[in-house]
């Protein structure tokens, strides 16, 4: 037997328990990991709460996390990894767990911590998919809402790689951290739009939002078209002719397409996820409670 942390009913972070299971077995190209790290997603508290219950209902009892990094220590026929080798990528049935399966592993450097390592997986994706999906080229201007958090951090360096120009709103005491990322900060709040045009006097070209916090109305004014503005927070989407981009069902691009690159891009220092606390296993409630009260500043991790 295995201890993993399982909820049986939707509701609070006390729902969580620590409860013994059968480690899982790998299926063909799937491998099995030990697991070093699994970061906390907001996907993980929605799910717990019930608030996913209509898109993606729950076959309880479950085992929570999207993500997680690990030592492989068995594999199925076919597997594209072996025994011993250290990897990370999107969990099949939670990662929240001293073992997990992975269908699309991908190695991981030296250079990159467990808790970094299993940071990356979701809200990399996530950040990948939106700027594929809003065109983003070298030489535009792209303003993020949110560019503190772990997506709108990722969004923008992947952005400056890129070539563009990256503006980013963000809370006073996050401005400093977000203009080393190579971004034009900008405070956020009434008076947002005028701050943006005043650092981005050349004009918005695109705008990503990860915050939710009733901003669409005023980003498609600054881009002069929908069509321009994605968001993955604000559920008032189509009110304004905005994409809402959700990814595939369990908030993660199981695709994996991505992936490689950004851990590429984090071995070489080019790429990071900010951590802000990693929790024993047996505390996944206390991290959903304290990210539920927003006390975060960067992913919790899991450490089993």
């Amino acid at each position: 037997m295995s201890r993993a942390i399982t909820f049986s009913e939707y509701g609070a972070p006390e729902v969580l328990r620590l409860s013994d299971v059968a480690p899982p077995e790998p299926g063909p190209g799937q491998v099995r990991i030990r697991v070093r790290a699994a970061s906390v997603n907001p996907f993980d508290m929605k799910f717990r709460s019930g608030l996913m219950a209509g898109s993606v209902p729950a076959r309880f009892p479950v085992v929570l996390g999207l993500d997680a990094a690990g030592v492989v220590d068995a594999v199925g026929a076919g597997a594209e990894a072996s025994v011993g080798d250290e990897v990370l990528g999107v969990a099949v049935g939670g990662s929240y767990s001293e073992y997990a399966l992975l269908d699309r592993p991908v190695a991981k450097p030296g250079a990159l911590s467990w808790e970094a390592a299993a940071s990356l997986v979701t809200v990399g994706q996530t950040a990948f998919r939106v700027l594929e999906e809003l065109g983003v080229r070298p030489g535009q201007t792209l303003l993020v809402h949110g560019a503190a958090g772990s997506v709108g951090t990722v969004a923008a360096q992947l952005a400056v790689a890129r070539g563009s120009t990256v503006v980013g709103t963000a809370g006073e005491r996050d401005l400093e951290r977000v203009t080393a990322l190579g971004v034009t900060a900008v405070r956020y709040g009434d008076g947002w739009p005028e701050r943006v045009n005043a650092a981005a006097p050349q004009g918005v070209d695109l705008v990503f939002d990860t915050s939710g916090a009733g901003v669409l109305a005023e980003s498609v004014a600054l881009t002069g078209d929908s069509a321009r503005v994605v968001t993955i927070a604000d559920m008032s989407a189509a009110q304004h002719g905005v994409r809402f981009s959700a990814g595939s069902a369990g908030g993660a691009d199981r695709t994996g397409d991505s992936l490689p690159e950004l851990v590429r891009l984090a071995a070489e220092g080019k790429l990071s996820v900010p951590v802000w606390r990693t929790y024993p296993l047996a505390e996944a409630a206390q991290a959903h409670a304290d990210l539920e009260a927003h006390r975060n500043r960067g992913k919790a991790v899991l450490l089993p």
